[in-house]
């Protein structure tokens, strides 16, 4: 089989360069087609949210204020993080420089926080409509959702900044990609991160949208109770839709998130370090939030019909 690649160094004036990986052709050019793949629909699909949200005012509400924001973290994670992490990988050795190398770093671990910081706030906002809806547009509003929002990413713009300040060492003349990704931190610094950035907001999604199960449970008992003697069959059918679609929103968040995060979390807190494939499971998660949290929405599908089919002026703005 033909190999794409002859054994080398990365860098041949130094002996002590890593050595390019021997890939064949055809599995080199599968490989750049799967990964610029996921790249071209998370672009994609994440484009058709950032724009029905921004384009239809009736859309300008606080949930979707927060699908907008986490839309445009995934999206920065299509236009730059996958193509960039693939040039890496599939060219097997860091040519791109030092400094890029640090900006690349610190553009990955920026996304992702902005990623879970707006999941956090989605969660926020589905427990106080589910678990305190009387009060949920008082509390809930623009004004603080778009607060909320700026708050979120100024915080995790300057966290980031300074970690990486702080940690990111490139040793030269050695630049493979997996050295892009050799941090130098103190123990207790790294157990420091993973509570900041990890344990803590998996820990608030998880416990809220236990909590909006329960209620949401709770809900459908006392509405399945209620008046069962003239209204039984009515009463269960609605009890049991509310069952299921409070079940299957909790499962499909919660596996999701832990499918994408959990894997890299244990090996980079067991290990300290993780492989470069597995290290793009994280962002996989980019590309199935337009669908969980804009697909599951009648508006969404509505308004990427009007996108798609070049209709938008048939939709009359409210």
């Amino acid at each position: 089989m033909e190999e794409h690649e002859d054994a080398q160094n990365c860098f041949p004036e130094h002996n002590s360069s890593c050595r390019k990986v021997l890939i064949s052709t055809s599995i080199y050019i599968t490989l750049y087609i799967f990964f610029l793949s996921i790249a071209a629909v998370t672009v994609f699909l994440n484009i058709l949210v950032v724009f029905s949200i921004s384009h239809f005012k009736q859309l300008h509400t606080p949930t979707n204020l927060l699908i907008l924001s986490l839309a445009v973290a995934d999206l920065l994670v299509g236009l730059i993080v996958i193509p960039v992490g693939t040039i890496a990988i599939m060219e097997s050795c860091w040519f791109l420089g030092k400094y890029f190398c640090v900006f690349y770093v610190y553009i990955s671990y920026l996304i992702l926080s902005l990623s879970l910081g707006n999941l956090v706030l989605i969660s926020i906002d589905r427990y106080v409509a589910v678990c305190d809806p009387l009060f949920y547009h008082s509390k809930i509003t623009i004004t603080r959702i778009t607060c909320c929002i700026s708050i979120i990413w100024f915080c995790c713009i300057i966290y980031n900044a300074a970690f990486i300040k702080i940690t990111v060492n490139v040793e030269v003349p050695r630049r493979c990609f997996e050295e892009c990704f050799i941090v130098e931190i103190s123990d207790w610094s790294r157990i420091i991160d993973l509570v900041i950035t990890m344990v803590v907001p998996c820990s608030i999604i998880i416990t809220l949208y236990l909590k909006i199960f329960l209620v949401a449970r709770s809900q459908a008992r006392k509405v399945f109770s209620k008046d069962a003697a003239t209204q039984s069959g009515v009463k269960t059918v609605q009890a049991n839709k509310s069952q299921r679609k409070a079940a299957k929103t909790l499962s499909i968040v919660v596996f999701t998130y832990l499918t994408c995060w959990i894997p890299i979390f244990f090996l980079q807190f067991f290990t300290h370090q993780s492989t470069v494939y597995l290290s793009f499971l994280p962002f996989v998660n980019s590309l199935i939030n337009p669908i969980i949290y804009a697909f599951f929405y009648p508006w969404f599908k509505v308004t990427a019909k009007h996108i798609l089919t070049l209709s938008l002026w048939l939709f009359h703005v409210i």
